[in-house]
Order: structure tokens, then C-alpha cells, then sequence
């Protein structure tokens, strides 16, 4: 869901709306209007990182808008489709203790309570009941695995200096 740790991609501009240059966009934050709390925005256009002022932003039922300055008309707007939108690890609130963002996971070696490497984090999926970890496995063990996120009972350590997620997980043969 990202390129780098300085940028966190936050959502994705779908399609033009309407007549006055406005866009729609898909939220990955959680709550999904949360997107709309992060100024200034960055866009990547054409591979690369720019920042942009949002004029204006709204939620229409479940449909969210943004109004980029300079962006007057579905011709203009039509230049920033399928684009990402991205803000700095800088602008994201300082979590508790034991709480993590999803990039921060991303990447990391996942083990077992025998210290056995199960692979790495590729992604997070949302469910209902919980988030799973999904993991590609690495060396003799290509299997995909997918844990769920649950603290203290499958997850039991996350450690970001070492870059490991220490798991109650038994290794399937």
C-alpha cells in the first residue's frame, strides 16, 4: 500500500465528479473520512511525489470528494485520476504503547514460538471479526500463511528495532 516509509499512501483518486473540477477518492484510513484531516496532501503523478492544496472536501453518503486548487473543470481533474494520495510519517498522531500502523508491519519477519522464520508481512487484509496478517513464506517454506492479528494471543511481541513479529503460530507441514 506504499512506495517508501516517508510517504504513507493514505487513498487513491478514482474519477472526476461533476462539472467543477471535483474528484472522487478512495480512503484507507479508518475511519475513511479520517482522510480528510491531513493537510497538506501529496499526489503522485507520473511517478512523481507532489504536494497539493485541497480546496475543499465533502462526503455525499458514502461517496468522498476532494476539490484540488487550480482544478476547475472534469478535464482537469480527469490529469490526477488513478493517482495515490499520500501525507509524511511526520503528520501521523503518535500511537500508545502496543498500537501499530499497518505500514509499519508491512515487510517484517514474522516467527514462531521455536524462533522458526515463517516468511514476511506482505499485507494486512480487513475482516470483519479481526485484521490478518498475511505472510509469503521464504526460503524451503513458499507457503502463504495468514495469522490473525490479535494481540496476546496469536500475536504475542512486535518488535520494530529488530524487525520481527513474534507469533503462537505452529508451522504447518
Amino acid at each position: 500500500m506504499q512506495e517508501n516509509k516517508s510517504q504513507i499512501i493514505v487513498g487513491r483518486i478514482g474519477g472526476a465528479h461533476g462539472v467543477r473540477g471535483w474528484l472522487k477518492i478512495m480512503s484507507y484510513t479508518r475511519p475513511k473520512e479520517n482522510i480528510f484531516t491531513y493537510s497538506p496532501c501529496l499526489i503522485n503523478v507520473d511517478g512523481l511525489w507532489q504536494e497539493i492544496d485541497i480546496e475543499e472536501s465533502q462526503q455525499r453518503g458514502e461517496r468522498l470528494l476532494i476539490k484540488i486548487s487550480g482544478v476547475e473543470c472534469p478535464e482537469d481533474a480527469r490529469r490526477y485520476m488513478n493517482c495515490d494520495l499520500a501525507i509524511t510519517r511526520k503528520q501521523l498522531p503518535v500511537l500508545e504503547e502496543g498500537k501499530y500502523y499497518w505500514h509499519d508491519l508491512i515487510g517484517l519477519e514474522v516467527l514462531n514460538q521455536d524462533r522458526v522464520n515463517l516468511g514476511k508481512v506482505s499485507k494486512i487484509s480487513e475482516t470483519g471479526a479481526n485484521d490478518v496478517l498475511v505472510i509469503n513464506g521464504t526460503g524451503e517454506n513458499k507457503k502463504r500463511l495468514l495469522i490473525p492479528l490479535v494481540m496476546d494471543v496469536y500475536v504475542k511481541k512486535v518488535d520494530l528495532i529488530t524487525n520481527t513479529i513474534h507469533v503462537d503460530w505452529p508451522l504447518e507441514d
